[in-house]
């Protein structure tokens, strides 16, 4: 008689939402300072957007993946990505890929491109709400970031909308801080040290 001996081995990985919160905090931490005229050109912010605003949320992406967390790892990689991207059209407009090519950048494909990301943000903003209270109000500040850099590209009440862009990105990296600092420390100690809040029960599934 052939007897099969079954193990079960379970693996438990790590929270990586706090990484991915620290990435999303540093990048526009640094990325808002200059928006709002407090530092000058994107040369030293693009370190900041490759490693913190793309990197440290692809590797957050992935590790949720490897958690099943659906939401995050879409929201993770999504940012992640955006902040590429963003990086990549900042090297395009100070000249690193050519002249030819920077003279070529039409500000109105960055207007579509954040106007995207604000219909992408919306749908997240309705998981957020589902989540906790801090990410919740992460994903409304960066409703309001997106609507402020879409409308600021394409020229429309562009001191307003850019000041609009300027303000909630900074609110966006200080909740982002506050959020990291609550994942790390809630999940050291044990217990609720730095409270999050419930979620909202605005989309629950009716009984």
């Amino acid at each position: 008689m052939l007897q099969t001996n079954l193990q079960h081995i379970k693996h438990h990985n790590a929270d990586p939402s706090a990484i991915g919160l620290f990435g999303l905090a540093m990048v526009t931490l640094v990325a808002s300072t200059q928006k709002l005229g407090w530092t000058d050109g994107y040369a030293l912010v693009i370190p900041w957007a490759v490693f913190l605003g793309a990197i440290a949320q692809l590797f957050a992406a992935v590790e949720d993946a490897k958690r099943g967390n659906h939401f995050g790892t879409t929201a993770f990689a999504a940012y992640g990505l955006f902040w590429l991207g963003v990086a990549s059209s900042w090297l395009i407009k100070l000249g690193v890929f050519g002249p030819e090519l920077a003279s070529t950048a039409d500000g109105n494909q960055l207007g579509v491109a954040f106007a995207g990301y604000l219909i992408f943000t919306l749908f997240m903003t309705i998981g957020a709400a589902e989540t906790n209270k801090t990410l919740f109000l992460i994903f409304v500040l960066i409703d309001f970031l997106f609507l402020g850099l879409a409308l600021s590209a394409f020229g429309i009440a562009e001191s307003f909308t850019h000041g609009l862009a300027a303000w909630s990105e900074l609110l966006i990296a200080l909740v982002s801080f506050y959020g990291m600092g609550a994942n790390v420390l809630n999940n050291h100690l044990g217990y609720t040290f730095l409270p999050i809040g419930k979620p909202m029960g605005w989309f629950k599934k009716p009984v």
